[in-house]
């Protein structure tokens, strides 16, 4: 069976044949190659990765949390060498399922697989149009023609791809590290007496 590298490397060397039968100057092949093909393999590849971890994750987590209430269930009275190795167990698999959760809710694994995959396929999109003349390139007579345009859907799409991953993903890590400082300057700094007397007035009336 194939590997995912041999599919990507068969897949890129496919669409570079591509561009070489286009009507197209060195130049516009260039921006084809390292603006478009490079940038699809790329996206495509950390669309795959985040999708992995992202399963690897969540699997860890579900499995995980289903297994520990079975641990925890488990009548082990009538063995205390097996009861300890059950409560290590069950104490080791809560982490593992804590930590696993911890991770993906950080790096947002799924939102990421979300982002480029949505625009990879966005590329794909117009890359498939402008080769075939379709789509938005329907109108055009040949390559050289609907290159412009074409240039600018692509980067248009990748300014949008940055806008995106800045307000969405980025932000998002932001707002949860602000949360958590928060939570964390609670715990740290004491009520204030004031606060307290407000609280005793509140809980009296």
């Amino acid at each position: 069976m194939p590997s995912q590298d041999s599919n990507r490397t068969s897949s890129k060397q496919s669409l570079e044949k591509l561009i070489e039968t286009l009507e197209l100057s060195d130049l516009q092949k260039q921006f084809l190659r390292s603006r478009w093909l490079e940038q699809v393999s790329w996206m495509g590849g950390r669309a795959r990765d985040a999708r992995n971890w992202y399963y690897r994750l969540r699997l860890t987590a579900i499995i995980g949390g289903i297994i520990v209430p079975i641990l925890v269930g488990l009548n082990t009275s009538d063995n205390k060498n097996f009861a300890s190795y059950v409560r290590w167990g069950t104490v080791g698999l809560g982490a593992v399922v804590a930590i696993s959760s911890a991770v993906e809710e950080f790096f947002h694994y799924g939102d990421r697989w979300r982002h480029y995959r949505h625009t990879t396929e966005s590329l794909k999109t117009q890359g498939w149009q402008f080769s075939q003349l379709g789509g938005l390139y329907s109108g055009y007579k040949s390559h050289q023609e609907a290159f412009s345009n074409f240039a600018t859907q692509i980067e248009d799409i990748l300014q949008r791809d940055v806008d995106v991953y800045v307000t969405e993903v980025v932000y998002k890590k932001e707002k949860q590290k602000e949360e958590s400082e928060q939570e964390l300057m609670k715990e740290i700094i004491p009520q204030s007496p004031t606060d307290n007397k407000a609280s005793e007035k509140n809980i009296s009336q």
